[in-house]
């Protein structure tokens, strides 16, 4: 079993990064590989909505998005952490999950286990772990509870107690339902827009 953290905060060593290092170590107790994954340092461009993906699944954009979506399909279980910024998530977890969304049919992450970890001085973690649990839900993975910690200055969500804590136990409980071999129905492993839209013809694209 594989558990992959992705943090999504542009900066290395701080408290996303921390929070997400200590689910892994979480999981790792509970018998799983783990991986830590940061996209401080990596390019990571926005959707150009050249919608060729619509119909390849592959993205023209050259940069390091292939690398972690390898990463990410070699995974059972997928923590994204991300601070708050604009009471939303980064923009590089902002581009990284659009991207993704568009280039993967929606079952190949279907029935992996996901968990959202989100950072603030102050407010504004529920508006990141709501995108993070739309993007589960949109791939029909299963989710996981969720952590929110609250710190502003490099490395200081260590004296937030709970979060360090919960975040550990996050990690034990993504392995934990990685364990349940959960799964969708044959036939439901696909969002209802890609299903509906096969079975009775309906474009893709609203608007054309």
């Amino acid at each position: 079993m594989k558990v992959l953290g992705l943090c999504c905060s542009p900066r290395k060593n701080g408290n996303t990064e921390i929070l997400v290092t200590e689910a892994l170590a979480g999981a790792q107790e509970a018998g799983a590989e783990t991986e830590l994954v940061s996209v401080a340092g990596k390019e990571l461009m926005p959707c150009d909505a050249c919608d060729a993906c619509l119909k390849t699944f592959k993205c023209h954009i050259k940069d390091d998005m292939q690398s972690i979506l390898d990463k990410l399909l070699q995974a059972d279980g997928i923590i994204i952490g991300s601070p708050t910024w604009n009471q939303s998530v980064t923009n590089q977890a902002a581009s990284l999950l659009t991207r993704i969304s568009r280039v993967l049919p929606s079952k190949l992450l279907a029935n992996k286990v996901g968990a959202p970890i989100a950072v603030a001085s102050r407010t504004g973690t529920w508006d990141v772990i709501v995108r993070l649990y739309l993007f589960f839900l949109s791939q029909h993975m299963f989710c996981a509870d969720y952590v929110s910690g609250l710190a502003r200055n490099r490395g200081r969500v260590r004296n937030d107690e709970r979060s360090m804590r919960e975040s550990k136990e996050l990690g034990k409980q993504v392995v934990a339902l990685v364990n349940q071999r959960l799964k969708w129905p044959e036939g439901y492993e696909r969002s209802f827009y890609g299903q509906l839209a096969e079975r009775y013809g309906y474009k893709l694209n609203p608007f054309d």
